[in-house]
């Protein structure tokens, strides 16, 4: 990564982590600037998740890895990850009209992971988000085998997970990606 593009998105990741404390208490910015510095290619995951208007930002700790936890936080879902059935399997099983591409293809692309359905409510204890919008979640294998995948979204105050065909999309739909560095 360009030196100069490096400095541009930790700028961005310090004013966006500094806005938003009530995200990441007790979790100072010099220790996840250290971090990132020691972990380049976790910066060009965070680096994806910013072109495609995720607004990642830090959401925690997780101890047993040892790793600051980012997530998508921009208000609704992605701009730039809609319109995306669930998976390889759905997208090559779409004969009309198939989608661009997948979220579970286009996260492992970017270097990040799907939120669960567990991950997603956290998320959403931390603001409102998708509340005009809708994220695709790592969906169980016993739901996937049957055709499913699950989605979740913010309305009427309250946080909903819906099934859909895997093999759907819509341009309100997307997904929120997760990185641990």
């Amino acid at each position: 990564m360009d030196p100069r593009v490096f400095e541009e998105l930790l700028a961005t990741l310090k004013r966006r982590f500094e806005e938003n404390m009530q995200r990441h208490p007790g979790i100072p910015w010099q220790d996840v600037e250290a971090r990132l510095k020691a972990r380049p290619e976790k910066v060009q995951s965070l680096y994806a998740m910013e072109r495609t208007g995720g607004e990642p930002d830090v959401i925690g700790y997780d101890e047993a890895a040892g790793a600051f936890v980012f997530c998508d936080c921009a208000p609704q879902s992605p701009a730039g990850r809609r319109s995306l059935c669930y998976d390889r399997e759905a997208r090559e099983g779409r004969k009309k009209h198939p989608p661009a591409g997948s979220a579970v293809e286009m996260a492992e692309s970017m270097g990040v992971e799907l939120l669960d359905e567990e991950q997603y409510r956290h998320l959403q204890t931390l603001g409102e988000f998708d509340t005009k919008t809708s994220s695709w979640i790592k969906t169980p294998e016993e739901v996937r085998k049957l055709g499913g995948a699950l989605f979740c979204d913010r309305r009427y105050g309250r946080v909903f997970v819906y099934h859909n065909g895997a093999d759907s999309y819509y341009s309100s739909r997307g997904f929120r990606g997760l990185l641990k560095v």
